[in-house]
């Protein structure tokens, strides 16, 4: 791919984008493709209760926690460009305002290839709300008429990646990434998360398995590659090839 390949990965929360694609983000950066990460809230109401139980924890204490748990994860990726909405969690305020401003970030990056959160998430609209807004918002990018003059978005592939309990959340991923040669950016990253800090070994554990159903789907015992790591990703859309 060309130096100036891009993707964007919208993150419902500050942490979302470090547990489910920090492989693929630095997979890509380390391959030339600039990847763009907007962070739509903190998580500052409903993911952030280690630093809630702390005395004297404030609001605006806790956002700027979270604001540097995830730059600081976003550069041990070799991500150079997050991007914070803060349009508040628990719920996400994804009215007219956000979508138009997410779409401008759209147009802007010109993504190849886009990465947001499952389908269903009952555990969490936050996130089931993300992949609808970034459909929405997909598509406002591509028409015409939106702000004419501008470069539209050409159609770029929509990868969901994996929830939390996936077994509840109708996700089926039909694409598995070795990312074994970065993973220890993504352990680095994840471990930039204090927050939360309880999901550290439980993403280790998925990124495990995934490396073995990678194995098992890449050739099996007659010939599968090895990988250690990697990630899943069900695709929303079609995908043109010229042969399988």
């Amino acid at each position: 791919m060309s130096a100036n390949t891009t993707a964007l990965v919208i993150s419902a929360h500050s942490a979302d984008f470090v547990w489910r694609c920090g492989g693929a983000i630095a997979l890509h950066q380390e391959r030339g493709i600039d990847v763009t990460v907007v962070c739509l809230s903190y998580g500052e109401r409903g993911e952030s209760a280690k630093l809630w139980k702390q005395e004297g924890m404030s609001l605006a204490a806790v956002k700027a926690a979270r604001r540097d748990e995830a730059e600081n994860a976003a550069a041990a990726l070799g991500v150079s460009d997050i991007q914070f909405f803060d349009v508040g969690d628990y719920p996400l305020d994804l009215g007219r305002e956000t979508q138009d401003r997410m779409v401008d970030v759209i147009r802007k990056v010109q993504p190849q290839f886009m990465l947001t959160h499952s389908q269903w998430d009952p555990y969490n609209t936050d996130h089931m709300n993300t992949m609808r807004f970034a459909l929405d918002c997909r598509m406002i990018a591509q028409a015409w008429g939106h702000n004419p003059g501008e470069k539209v978005l050409g159609a770029p592939q929509l990868y969901l990646f994996e929830p939390h309990q996936t077994e509840q959340m109708q996700w089926k991923p039909d694409t598995f990434l070795d990312i074994t040669p970065v993973w220890d950016k993504k352990r680095a990253a994840i471990e930039c998360m204090q927050g939360q800090e309880h999901l550290w070994d439980y993403y280790t554990n998925v990124a495990q398995n995934r490396g073995n159903h990678f194995r098992r789907n890449s050739g099996g015992q007659s010939g599968g590659r090895d990988c250690r790591y990697a990630e899943g990703f069900q695709s929303v859309f079609p995908r043109t090839v010229d042969q399988l």
